[in-house]
């Protein structure tokens, strides 16, 4: 039920942020995009990569992407579609195939089985040594070039491409990380007049676990290499380009920094807390990054005065008064509509009012309960005199043949019963057994009150109000609390077994008289006709009376059979309830831990608001279509049933109930920020709290944004020689909160803040950038040094390239 409660949850989240971002006008790019993923370990970054973009850009269908990993890999080969794994959270299975299209693969040599002390020197080694990898590397990135110039009429220009390259900075493959920049900005500048090179370094520091120590070793050379690439004075010059002959032709570069800007990116941010979202939010920062730098200005954008990103400005701001060029890293927040707390909080509510529903029922009386279920006194009564077969068949013995033929002289000085015995033998006894008492028991035997009931109680569950197991449960009690049948009936039972025991000594005392003293008609000088009369009279009077008698022990019988069922019925009733308990609690939490523990003016409120807005709904389609009209086959059904199968199948058309009937109501299709405002004062009518003002709200907004986004590298502030921050909101610039948002602290802002423009209702985003710090300033650097210097005095080949062409350690 679980697993059916968070699948319904994010299937519900992901319609959602289909249909409300088809009303979001998304912004496009003006020149053409292309992300390099270098390494095995950035295949999972490949699909919230591009998820991102395709989520952002409207002309995101052109995006091509290029993963250059291991030769025995599924994300690589000798140029050919590849078909990658995508990692992203959200369903993607539509856009998959076309995706494939336009993510190809680039194969690089293996890192699988090598040796961990001289993997990333071997592996530049192989790659220049085997002349395969650059021929297959060439062809790929032609390929690309042509695949790019496919779309060209998705891009307002085709002069220049932003290329995006993005890696692991524990990944050994990124040691080839200058040939490959090199070779496909090469390749891609025969189609483009520029080439803008970006690389998006990501730090994961969760992963480490037990390799931390080497992990952290073959980062820190990895940004050691990087240190060089940057520098303002760097050179390369390799025979990379190779033709469809195997001729090769020289590429050189510089002097100058290999990269326009760097990215660090870790899931670690600057307070020195590991990112709950994991690596997530830098995939998002990559793609609003690479949209901010590349997209089209749209005149609004002037109009508003709100001002754009602009990249020279931002590389100039954190360049430091040394002229050396600093790092950038940057943080991302968003805050949008909770869809998947919204839609665990519907499901709890809508069980809540549904079993409530339920345990209303009807105040029925205990005689009307009796009544219903043919457990009255008279009702008993009647039905165990049903039992029996008719009386009259009493008179029926009196033809019995008797023992002989004594007098009645003989029978006169003897008890009934020894006369009995003299006449029949126990042949009257035995006529009675057999055509009395086994039928009538055979016809208890057959009584099956569970059968008898159950066309009574479903048609009891389809009225209004209906009789369910919750009514049913509290009748079957054994305590007599509420009028319980079951109590009622075992008294009745206790008064049937008094009424037994008596009427078995009334009848043993008969027995017991004698025949001389018994009020029948005797007929002097005919003796033979008074013995007729005393058998008459014997028929009549003993055994009219153990007829009665067993008419009592059948009843008694029968209310055994009613006191067993009535048991069972309770038990079964008493499990659905436990069940429905169960189930309850478990939506509840499941609901609770969605939204967990935070204060978080998103995810404020969201249960007290949506019990009204649920219950709301549903009373509404009640007052429209009827009462009762949520236990009629075209919605649950009945519960009854449904728990017969499990609490799964309860679950399963309960979630139906909620996607199709109550979350596509209006009352779940407001504006973001109206949405929120009523969750923030949904709980002041009852407890005359102030309610919560639209400026306060917005004022609890911008300060929950700005904090989530944190920038993700963790420094040391003290050391860094210039810090430059830029703050980009997207969303509608016209809205109240963005306006407010460029009011606040307007006086005292010392960065820069800008719009990005776009005309939606879902939510809001945040991206901060920073940068002007330098690898020395990392956390990350400063601790893995002391790894970087054991392991490399221990014999480990950490680069390809020789020890005096790398940068100094700083």
């Amino acid at each position: 039920m679980k697993a059916q409660a968070l699948t319904y949850a994010e299937q519900y989240a992901a319609q959602e942020e289909a249909q409300r971002s088809k009303g979001d006008g998304r912004s496009s790019i003006h020149y053409p995009a292309l992300f390099l993923f270098l390494g095995d370990k950035v295949a999972s970054a490949i699909g919230p990569v591009l998820d991102g973009c395709e989520r952002k850009w409207d002309n995101a269908g052109g995006i091509m992407a290029l993963h250059a990993a291991s030769a025995g890999s599924e994300q690589a080969g000798d140029g050919s579609q590849s078909q990658p794994e995508y990692a992203g959270s959200r369903n993607r299975a539509q856009a998959e195939g076309s995706r494939r299209e336009r993510v190809l693969g680039m194969a690089l040599p293996e890192t699988a089985g090598r040796d961990p002390r001289t993997v990333r020197q071997d592996l530049y080694h192989e790659f220049h040594e085997d002349s395969r990898f650059l021929s297959g590397m060439n062809r790929s990135l032609r390929r690309l070039s042509n695949s790019i110039a496919d779309y060209g009429r998705l891009y307002s220009s085709f002069d220049v491409i932003h290329l995006s390259i993005i890696t692991r900075v524990d990944d050994p493959l990124n040691v080839l990380l200058p040939e490959v920049a090199l070779l496909a900005r090469a390749v891609l500048s025969q189609s483009f007049k520029s080439v803008q090179t970006d690389l998006y370094a990501l730090i994961n520091e969760r992963e480490q676990g037990d390799n931390f120590g080497y992990s952290s070793s073959v980062g820190l050379a990895f940004l050691r290499e990087l240190d060089g690439m940057q520098q303002s004075d760097y050179t390369l010059s390799a025979p990379l380009l190779v033709t469809e002959d195997g001729l090769s032709i020289p590429v050189a570069h510089g002097p100058s920094a290999l990269f326009d800007l760097v990215y660090l990116l870790s899931d670690k941010n600057e307070r020195g807390m590991m990112s709950p979202h994991g690596m997530d939010d830098n995939y998002e920062i990559i793609a609003h990054i690479s949209l901010l730098k590349n997209r089209v200005r749209p005149a609004t954008d002037t109009a508003t005065g709100h001002g754009g990103y602009n990249n020279m400005t931002f590389k100039s701001g954190i360049r430091g008064s040394s002229g050396r060029q600093g790092y950038a890293s940057a943080g991302f927040s968003a805050v949008r509509r909770p869809n998947r707390q919204i839609a665990l909080a519907v499901l709890y509510h809508a069980f809540h009012y549904l079993a409530a529903k339920l345990q209303e029922g009807g105040a029925a009386s205990l005689r009307e309960r009796q009544a219903l279920l043919g457990l009255s006194a008279d009702s008993l009564r009647e039905r165990a005199a049903a039992l029996l077969p008719d009386e009259a068949g009493i008179e029926e013995m009196t033809g019995l043949m008797s023992h002989g033929r004594p007098s009645y002289s003989e029978l006169k000085p003897l008890s009934l019963r020894e006369a009995e015995t003299l006449l029949f033998g126990d042949g009257g006894q035995a006529y009675f057994r057999s055509n009395f008492a086994e039928v009538s028991a055979r016809r208890v035997a057959d009584t099956d009150p569970a059968r008898e009931w159950a066309a009574v109680l479903a048609a009891q569950e389809k009225a209004v109000p209906p009789l369910t197991f919750y009514q049913l449960a509290e009748w079957t009690a054994e305590q007599p609390v509420g009028g319980s049948v079951l109590h009622a009936l075992r008294q009745h039972m206790a008064g049937l077994r008094a009424a037994i025991a008596s009427a078995q000594e009334e009848l043993e005392q008969l027995y017991a008289e004698s025949v001389e003293r018994q009020p029948f008609q005797r007929v002097p000088l005919l003796d033979k006709r008074t013995v007729r009369n005393f058998i008459h009279y014997l028929f009549a009077q003993v055994y009219s009376r153990k007829y009665e008698l067993l008419r009592m022990e059948s009843e008694l019988a029968l209310c055994l059979r009613y006191d067993a069922a009535l048991e069972q019925l309770h038990a079964e009733s008493k499990a659905k309830v436990q069940t429905m308990e169960a189930l309850e609690e478990e939506l509840h939490s499941l609901a609770l831990a969605s939204i967990g523990r935070t204060s978080e003016t998103v995810d404020q409120n969201i249960m007290e608001y949506y019990r009204n807005v649920t219950e709301e709904v549903m009373r509404d389609i009640e007052a429209r279509r009827g009462p009762g009209i949520f236990f009629s086959d075209r919605f649950l059904g009945s519960v009854s049933e449904l728990l017969r199968q499990g609490g799964a199948v309860v679950a399963e058309r309960l979630i139906e109930l909620c996607r199709r009937e109550l979350l596509a109501a209006e009352a779940f299709a407001l504006p973001f920020e109206e949405e929120l405002l009523r969750r923030a004062n949904v709980a002041a009518a009852y407890d005359n709290r102030e309610i919560v003002s639209r400026e306060e709200l917005f004022k609890r907004l911008y300060r929950s944004l700005e904090d989530e986004a944190c920038i993700n590298v963790r420094l040391f502030e003290y050391t860094q020689e210039h810090r430059h921050e830029e703050k980009y909101f997207f969303g509608d610039s016209s809205s109240e909160f963005l306006r407010y948002a460029f009011g606040a602290d307007e006086t005292t802002r010392i960065y820069r803040l800008g719009f990005v423009h776009e005309q939606r209702r879902s939510g809001i985003e945040k991206l901060n950038l920073m940068g002007g710090f330098h690898l020395e300033d990392l956390l990350y650097y400063r601790n893995g040094k002391v790894y970087y210097e054991t392991y490399a005095t221990s014999g480990y080949r950490l680069h390809g390239i020789a020890e005096e062409q790398l940068p100094e350690l700083r």
